[in-house]
């Protein structure tokens, strides 16, 4: 069966090579001497590597243990399949509400039959989450049952091993605020703020994350009553799509919108009045415009000697919705090719994990009497009370470190570290001048398993350790 070419593929091909050239070293160079200064990660240098591309060295010396820096993500994403877990800010990704919310939001979807950490349809992991939670439950609020502490003691542990005999007014409790759990006050979080425009699929810990995300990313892609009904229904129809297929497809979405809407900003501050120049019959200064909105992606460039060759599903299973979609898809589906190498897992740790092991750290009668609350929650979520938020995005910094099965560092989330940004730490003590490097995959394993994991990322690993036992 002959595939699909996007007729923005044909029409557009000198762009979108242009778009995906490979930056040129002085302006990278320029780049990250820019973005490190800005971010003021002292200690730092970003240098080109023959053999490697670019790299991050230390301008200064690290301890072991100590903070080398911290990468604030250029766009990120919760995985679908996690929002069923945890809600958290979609700009922050900082977990939000309450304990009693986090606990209760989750319980409730579970007992709807909404599994964690599995994939599901669109319509079960965005509108209908939030509706189920924040509409149903609200509905009832003015006649919320009073819930007692002493009530809870006879939904024993037994009784409660299947989430979906926690009482529904119980849950609701839980979600509304009524029912406070002991010693939650010790892990308090920001409130909730919706989309301002009313979709059910972002939330915020703050106006100003709200407005940040809007400003970068989500105007367009919202699916609220504010959205053009042609165009809330293809978004709506894309990210069914990426939630059945793969979610990779969410975030590139969010990187288009990135540079669509920072090419008009600039495009908005270009007082440039001359007589337009063309360039293969696009307009040469809209075009270079274009190029620095594209600049902080097209940065992300990491060689590799390897093809694309996991491919997400889209051309066949495309077909039945609308061209704009489609367009979206092949939009994002080339954005993801050039992305594959340098996205990074995005991990958040629980903070209803951190309460129930500060319960059990309780010292005696004080954690036996909360435990008579506490404990039939906990059976009821089982292994998942851990759950951490999940997801995936792009660290500009991090994505320039190169691995080693020898690093003498390592992404590691501090106890105070409970946002989305990356973190690194030093391993060992890192000398002035020495590569800064990461482990993309467990060092710990055999040097064959090391090596065929490594494949992946299109490269045979020859540092110090891999040459010893090669």
């Amino acid at each position: 069966m002959a595939s699909i070419i996007c007729p923005l593929d044909k029409e557009y091909s000198d762009i979108i090579a242009a778009l995906l050239a490979t930056p040129s070293p002085q302006s990278s160079q320029d780049y990250y001497d820019q973005l490190i200064t800005e971010r003021r990660c002292h200690g730092l240098e970003i240098k080109q590597s023959e053999e490697h591309g670019k790299a991050v060295y230390a301008s200064l010396e690290f301890k072991e243990g100590e903070l080398v820096f911290r990468d604030q993500m250029l766009v990120g994403a919760q995985h679908s399949s996690n929002k069923v877990d945890c809600l958290v800010c979609s700009y922050f990704f900082c977990y939000i509400g309450s304990i009693e919310f986090q606990i209760g939001r989750k319980l409730y979807l579970q007992s709807l039959g909404l599994p964690a950490n599995t994939e599901h349809d669109h319509e079960t992991s965005s509108h209908s989450l939030e509706e189920a939670c924040l509409v149903e439950l609200s509905d009832e609020e003015d006649n919320t049952p009073t819930v007692n502490h002493d009530s809870l003691q006879s939904c024993s542990s037994s009784n409660m091993k299947n989430n979906n005999l926690v009482p529904k007014e119980v849950l609701e409790a839980l979600v509304n605020g009524s029912l406070a759990l002991p010693h939650s006050k010790q892990f308090t979080l920001p409130s909730v703020i919706p989309c301002p425009q009313g979709c059910e699929e972002e939330h915020y810990c703050s106006k100003l994350c709200a407005e940040a995300d809007w400003e970068l990313f989500h105007s367009l892609l919202c699916t609220g009553e504010s959205s053009r009904s042609s165009r809330q229904e293809a978004l709506v129809k894309f990210i069914e799509h990426a939630n059945r297929t793969n979610d990779i497809f969410l975030l590139a979405a969010k990187v288009i919108s990135f540079m669509i809407l920072r090419y008009k900003k600039l495009k908005s501050h270009h007082q440039d009045q001359k007589q337009p120049t063309t360039v293969n019959g696009v307009d040469d200064s809209r075009f270079r415009l274009l190029l620095e909105a594209w600049k902080p992606i097209s940065m992300g460039f990491k060689r590799s000697r390897c093809s694309f060759s996991r491919k997400p599903s889209l051309t066949r299973s495309m077909r039945h919705v609308s061209f704009y979609v489609y367009k979206l898809a092949a939009l994002c589906l080339l954005c993801a090719k050039v992305n594959i190498l340098f996205i990074s897992d995005l991990v958040v740790a629980s903070p209803v994990e951190d309460y129930f092991i500060y319960i059990d750290d309780l010292p005696y009668p004080d954690k036996e009497e909360a435990e008579k609350v506490t404990q039939p929650f906990l059976d009821a979520l089982g292994d998942d009370y851990s759950v951490c938020c999940q997801g995936t995005a792009f660290f500009p910094i991090q994505s320039c470190m190169n691995h080693s099965c020898y690093p003498n560092a390592k992404a590691f989330k501090r106890d105070e570290d409970r946002d989305g940004e990356a973190t690194i730490i030093a391993l060992r003590p890192i000398l002035k001048g020495e590569e800064i490097t990461i482990s993309y995959i467990d060092e710990d394993l055999p040097y064959k398993e090391r090596q065929a994991l490594l494949a992946d990322y299109g490269f045979r690993c020859r540092c110090p350790k891999c040459l010893e036992e090669a």
